[in-house]
């Protein structure tokens, strides 16, 4: 039987303002992507996302982004190599200590928007974050877009880069995602999502806004859990690939 990792961004909420039904969403996935503070969440959120998490049976990684939470990290920032480097270690070890307080451990990293679409080039950028999660733990794998910077960085240090595709995002030609300034950018039918989510998952193939067909070799795919109808799309994509035969499991 075939297995695919499904991920999702949770832990975006911050002080009285939330985002997303988290325990809904960890029914269809098995990868948490917890939100370190930097463009969502804040410690109270953190641990609660970490007990919410183990409790569900889904494995926590960090979801390092910029420091930017009023652009919800996802602008582009020009920052110090350095600098992003010690803010991403900064991000990874306030989750260990909050996901420890429930008896779980940081399993993975995924970088989150801004950072995440920058680093699929910007080099500087992303030996910064290979750095920053080696000089951590060299047995953390990163998460990222297939025949990206980061994840060839990865490899080339010696740690594990894990090639991911997105269930609810339009991608280009070329394999980038279209920008969320784009309209159509961004999947909202649950249906549509689902059959996207098993052609991945079955075909390792996802067609492109120019309608060309893309071969992608995913080992996760990320289902938004903020996006309106996220739970919806969660559950159908998760009845999809019962229905298929494919179970759903941590790529770890």
């Amino acid at each position: 039987m075939a297995t695919i990792d499904l991920n999702s961004d949770v832990g975006e909420s911050f002080g009285r303002w939330t985002l997303g039904d988290d325990e809904a969403i960890f029914r269809s996935v098995s990868s948490a992507n917890v939100a370190c503070g930097f463009h969502a969440g804040d410690p109270s959120v953190i641990r609660s996302t970490s007990q919410k998490a183990v409790k569900a049976g889904v494995v926590i990684g960090a979801h390092v982004g910029y420091r930017d939470l009023a652009g919800f990290g996802r602008r582009f920032m020009d920052i110090d190599p350095v600098e992003l480097a010690d803010d991403v270690v900064y991000q990874i070890g306030a989750l260990q200590a909050l996901a420890a307080t429930a008896g779980a451990s940081v399993r993975y990293v995924k970088p989150h928007g801004g950072l995440y679409n920058a680093i699929v080039k910007h080099t500087a950028q992303a030996r910064a974050v290979v750095n920053a999660v080696k000089s951590v733990d060299p047995n953390l794998p990163i998460l990222g877009l297939p025949g990206s910077e980061v994840l060839r960085l990865a490899e080339e240090a010696g740690l594990r880069g894990v090639p991911e595709a997105f269930a609810d995002r339009a991608y280009n030609p070329d394999g980038t995602l279209v920008s969320r300034s784009q309209p159509g950018a961004v999947l909202h039918r649950p249906t549509e999502v689902a059959e996207r989510v098993l052609r991945m998952a079955t075909e390792q193939s996802v067609r492109a806004v120019d309608g060309s067909v893309l071969k992608i070799r995913a080992e996760s795919i990320c289902v938004h859990g903020d996006s309106p109808g996220a739970v919806a799309m969660a559950t159908a994509v998760k009845s999809a690939l019962d229905d298929a035969g494919v179970s759903i499991g941590s790529f770890l």
